[in-house]
């Protein structure tokens, strides 16, 4: 994969993480995530997993 893809799907994988984040903490309103505890669990795990995907090397196939 190509780092401007796969920066860009870090990129989005970290802001749905962030969003998340802050609906399952009740910071953002307007779904049915909103205060619910599993979503401010799942979104830091999306995020940092989209961070890693964003920052990484690609790998050499020789």
């Amino acid at each position: 994969m190509s780092r401007p893809a796969r920066v860009a799907i870090g990129v989005l994988l970290f802001s749905m993480g962030a969003l998340w984040t802050l609906q399952g903490l009740g910071y953002v309103r307007g779904s049915a995530m909103t205060g619910n505890t599993l979503w401010a669990v799942v979104g830091p795990i999306l995020a940092v997993g989209g961070l890693g995907i964003a920052l990484s090397r690609p790998r050499n196939n020789r």
